[in-house]
């Protein structure tokens, strides 16, 4: 039966309207397929050319002794370097792939079957336990964002995520977040074993950290193990050997005693506020310094102070050596125990010098007309000064005097005081102290005749600089700690560049040190320490209430060493002696690869035999006659009577003398060359 033409129309109708909804629904689905895609196009190339946040990986600094040896590496308490992905071991790199992230190279950065599965869970549990984190997602958490579990911060994790993979292969994204990771060796060297141990670490540091807890990193390393077995990257087999293998677990950092950590402070002070280094790129930006110490040096100055130490557990002492050739620091203690007390001693100039000032005093001295044979009376003595308003009256260690005149090299030897202050009083306090400044002590001082017996206090860097210029023949070069520094690519940041300069005739420094070396000989106050020291050595003792002082050097070190208490309380006489065992224990330990060496004798320097009763020069028949040095011109001229010669103007000089004196001369030579 035919319908009718009423009802064929509205079937046609209505058909015709089904199709055109159909068109309307494939259209608007192409449309919005379009828009969406051109969309999803527009923010893909945002997230491309928009740039990342900011970071600043943390990288360890290093610090280096002379030798290229490391003192002492940190960050933030973090050992790390930047390693290219090159050198890291393939089987951390698998191990890695394996436990966190096996799709790593076929995602785009979000793992849908990891985001569907996590979903399915969280949502079942009403948690957020399942995090389905790629490893782009985890570097990306672990460079701009914090780990609070909130779906606002794992949407940014999935959009930086995009990001990085638009901006960076596959490689890079990997690399960046294995040195998200800590090694305690060269990554490329990390065994299987080491590498199955390491990737566990990221998951849970607290948790599965051989050092917080041995079980669980065990057990852990044995699930990446699994792991690496299930996707190929090794054998059972190898799974076997590397779960057999003995790990060897460093100390961590803070439980390693740390080597010259008085030093490492100083280099700080002086990178940050000298040189510049701001102090979060010294911290942590990956600089290397290249100083100045030995280590072995280093650690001779530490087993010094504390062998002599060790039954005066409340004393401190402090020591710096320094080399005079080149103004190095070799090595630097600032007290007995850092982890107690971090205040460096070698830097405080809250300290009397005492008698070790007195060189100082004496160079010049030796500018102003003194010799070594110069006599003063070494008697009780009252000295009056500021036109007579003022009275000074010193006295010698123990009430001891000789009653009679003693000459330089006596005076040094025997620390005598009356000499001191009656040279004080003759070349004038002032000069002493222009003397005091050219050898680079700056601390205060003032022109009174008590000045001659170190009553200023200075500190044991400053004595020790000046030292260094008696050793050096009267050059100053600016001590120096920092060689070299350099940023984590190894551009120069700083190059060492000590400053030179000549501030003293050589002549006279030279002999002020052959006077110095009678300090070790019999009746000098530092005779007792005579049988250690086993070469040429010039230096002064010095002695306070409260203060014990051995400055000295070699031609090759110079060396201060100061004893005390930190506190108001004296020294008893036992402790007064201590520091010369420090200073010469340390000086032949870090010379005892260096043969003996005389002091060089430098152009302007005579030495005649002189007769030591009268200053004048001997005779062939002078039974005490001794070879003295002058600087040429100041050498006596008249010959004693005493023993029936003539003099010099009479034309009766003995033969002998003029062939002592070549002799003496010619072996000087001979030894230093």
């Amino acid at each position: 039966m035919k319908k009718p033409n009423g009802e064929k129309k509205f079937a046609a109708e209505r058909t015709g309207k089904r199709v055109n909804r159909w068109k309307r629904a494939v259209s608007l689905a192409f449309t919005s397929t379009v828009i969406g895609l051109a969309g999803l196009i527009v923010i893909l190339l945002y997230l491309r050319s928009s740039a990342l946040p900011v970071i600043k990986i943390s990288q360890t600094t290093q610090i280096y002794d002379i030798h290229g040896t490391l003192i002492d590496s940190f960050s933030g308490g973090q050992n790390r370097q930047i390693v290219p992905l090159s050198e890291i071991s393939p089987d951390l790199i698998h191990a890695t792939l394996a436990i966190e992230d096996h799709r790593f190279y076929e995602h785009f950065g979000l793992d849908p079957q990891g985001i569907a599965r996590a979903i399915v869970v969280d949502l079942r549990t009403m948690s957020m336990d399942q995090g389905a984190s790629t490893i782009t997602q985890q570097l990306a958490r672990n460079l701009y964002l914090n780990h609070d579990r909130t779906w606002g911060r794992k949407l940014k994790e999935m959009v930086y995520a995009v990001q990085l993979e638009l901006q960076l292969s596959k490689d890079q994204i990997l690399e960046s977040y294995l040195n998200q990771m800590y090694f305690g060796k060269h990554a490329k060297d990390l065994t299987l074993a080491e590498s199955a141990m390491l990737a566990g670490i990221p998951k849970g540091p607290k948790y599965y950290s051989p050092y917080l807890n041995m079980d669980n990193a065990r057990k852990r390393q044995r699930d990446i193990l699994d792991a690496m077995v299930r996707y190929n990257y090794i054998t059972e087999a190898q799974e076997e050997a590397a779960l057999q293998e003995k790990l060897t677990i460093l100390p961590r950092k803070q439980d390693q005693a740390p080597q010259a950590p008085y030093f490492v402070d100083y280099i700080k002070n002086i990178a940050v506020d000298r040189l510049g280094i701001k102090e979060d790129e010294f911290d942590g930006g990956g600089i290397k310094v290249y100083t100045t110490l030995d280590l072995q040096a280093q650690k001779d100055a530490e087993e010094a102070v504390d062998k002599e130490l060790k039954d005066y557990p409340d004393m401190q002492a402090a020591l710096v050596s320094i080399d005079p050739r080149n103004g190095y620091i070799k090595a630097m203690v600032g007290g007995r125990n850092y982890e107690e007390n971090q205040y460096n001693r070698v830097f405080a100039n809250t300290r009397q010098p005492g008698s070790s000032f007195k060189p100082i005093l004496y160079l010049t001295a030796l500018q102003h007309d003194f010799t070594a044979v110069t006599r003063i009376k070494s008697e009780p003595t009252t000295f009056t000064y500021d036109n007579g308003r003022k009275t000074y009256t010193p006295s010698n260690y123990a009430n001891q005097y000789v009653h009679d005149y003693i000459d330089l090299r006596k005076a040094i030897a025997r620390s005598d005081n009356i000499y001191a202050v009656t040279t004080i009083m003759r070349v004038g306090a002032q000069n002493v102290i222009d003397m005091a400044r050219k050898l680079g002590i700056d601390s205060p001082m003032d022109p009174v005749p008590s000045l001659a017996l170190g009553t200023f206090p200075v500190s044991p860097f400053e004595m020790a600089e000046a030292y260094s210029i008696f050793a050096n023949q009267g050059v100053r070069i600016e001590p120096t700690a920092i060689l070299r520094i350099e940023d984590a690519r190894g551009k120069v940041l700083y190059q060492a560049e000590p400053k030179q300069e000549k501030i003293i005739d050589p002549a006279y420094t030279y002999v002020l040190t052959n006077l110095m070396e009678s300090v070790f000989e019999e009746g000098g106050t530092g005779s007792r320490v005579a049988s250690i020291l086993k070469r040429p050595v010039a230096g002064k003792t010095g002695t306070t209430d409260a203060d014990a002082w051995m400055v000295g050097y070699t031609p090759e070190l110079a060396t201060a060493v100061w004893v005390g208490y930190d506190r108001d309380r004296n020294l008893k006489p036992v402790e007064e002696h201590l520091a010369a065992p420090i200073f010469a224990e340390y000086m032949e330990s870090a010379l005892k690869s260096v043969p003996p060496k005389l002091f060089p004798v430098p152009d302007g320097v005579v030495s005649v035999y002189i007769d030591p009763a009268t200053g004048e020069l001997a005779n062939g028949d002078c039974p005490n006659a001794r070879l003295e040095a002058f600087v040429k011109g100041t050498e006596p001229t008249e010959y004693c009577t005493e023993h029936g010669a003539g003099n010099a103007k009479d034309g009766k000089t003995p033969d002998v003398q003029d062939k002592n004196r070549s002799w003496w001369q010619d072996l000087k030579r001979w030894w230093n060359d």
